[in-house]
């Protein structure tokens, strides 16, 4: 007889439930926060330090929620089996949340302490992922937890360093993640905006060259690692303007002007647009021409931030049973979360005067736009499918 789990209600029923409702809780709480303590309002004492902490949290706190709620569908999805139950899910949702909790306990618990709750996640979920591909003999899609934990690795650099092991090893460790999510994102879109296009839209046969593919994340990784070792001037402009080249080339051959009429598709095609204006800025950045915080929050709020809203938006409709259509609430989403990353990312670079009040209003426009998604979609993640299918 097979028990009945604990957490037997349709928020555990599938990874993309629980984490990406849990992302959205993520962006809101950590964005209204740290505007107020930018602000002065607030002053945040923690286990991180301030700036060390903002960093952490929207790299290994809610990108990685979407990771593990995209993942941990997908490799359902491509195995046919679960990767987790209910009641494991649920466990893996409690030790993310203890781990953006306990930092702020640092005056009661051991760093220690807190360092392995909030490291102990990626391994975690990297076994989770690769258990159902080790048992169906998907090899190829090893990369998926190898990647998962580099993220870890990453991670277990922040620490190092704040527990005082190591020296100046928290950049290095953020770049590392930034470096693992920029560039699964970069295959992951390989592999889903072809079909998404197609399914979206009649009579399109998209252009799929493996060869470009494979230079294209060959080359973004190249440039990616020499931003890591902190390579600067035309050595490093360089290749950044090729990863620019390169990105574009193979985007177009999915892009299809009907995009901007299927607001699903074009928050896809605008989330990878903000990774090549990211290697841009990149080149710019190293001939001194922008800051690096520019290059910094073209990759985060532009690609990151983009692209996880619109993935979690049709990602939660597939699976939920609904049509794969976007409502008036999440175009406007959609539209909003761009606005921020333009007031993030071009206002700061074109009148530096500005910054403080670009900054600022990118935050809310930000907090708007994932209000909307958590005043849309955790209801729906929340209940049933609509086909009463399972999951």
């Amino acid at each position: 007889m097979t028990q009945k789990p604990v957490f037997d209600y349709p928020l555990f029923a599938m990874g993309f439930r629980l984490f990406f409702a849990l992302a959205g809780l993520a962006a809101l709480s950590f964005i209204a926060l740290w505007n107020v303590a930018g602000r002065g309002s607030i002053h945040i004492e923690a286990y991180f330090p301030g700036h060390l902490w903002h960093a952490h949290e929207m790299l290994l706190g809610y990108a990685t929620a979407v990771i593990a709620g995209f993942l941990l569908t997908a490799v359902r999805n491509w195995t046919s089996t679960d990767t987790t139950t209910p009641d494991q899910l649920a466990g893996l949702g409690l030790l993310w949340l203890y781990g953006r909790v306990t930092p702020f306990y640092a005056d009661l618990l051991p760093d220690g302490v807190i360092a392995a709750i909030d490291f102990s996640f990626l391994p975690l979920l990297a076994y989770w992922i690769a258990k159902p591909i080790l048992a169906t003999r998907q090899f190829k899609n090893l990369m998926f937890p190898g990647l998962v934990l580099l993220l870890a690795l990453g991670n277990g650099l922040v620490h190092l360093d704040v527990l005082g092991f190591t020296e100046s090893t928290a950049g290095t460790g953020l770049n590392l993640v930034l470096t693992v999510i920029v560039m699964m994102m970069l295959v992951i879109a390989g592999r889903v905006f072809p079909f998404f296009t197609e399914r979206g839209l009649s009579g399109v046969v998209c252009i799929r060259n493996p060869m470009l593919d494979g230079v294209t994340i060959g080359l973004s990784l190249l440039v990616l690692l020499l931003m890591m070792a902190k390579v600067s001037g035309w050595s490093m402009a360089i290749p950044a303007l090729a990863a620019v080249t390169v990105n574009t080339l193979r985007v177009s051959g999915w892009y299809d002007s009907r995009i901007w009429f299927v607001p699903l598709l074009w928050v896809l095609y605008s989330g990878y647009a903000w990774i090549i204006v990211g290697f841009g800025l990149l080149a710019a950045s190293a001939l001194g021409w922008v800051t690096p915080s520019v290059t910094l929050h073209a990759f985060t709020v532009g690609g990151i931030g983009v692209l996880s809203l619109g993935m979690m938006a049709r990602v939660s409709l597939g699976h939920t049973g609904r049509a794969l259509k976007a409502s008036n609430i999440m175009a406007l989403a959609f539209m909003l979360i761009n606005a921020a990353a333009i007031l993030r990312v071009v206002f700061p670079a074109a009148l530096p005067g500005w910054y403080g009040w670009s900054v600022f209003a990118s935050a809310y426009l930000w907090l708007a736009a994932f209000a909307l998604f958590m005043q849309h979609y955790l209801p729906m993640l929340a209940s049933r499918r609509t086909d009463g299918k399972p999951g």
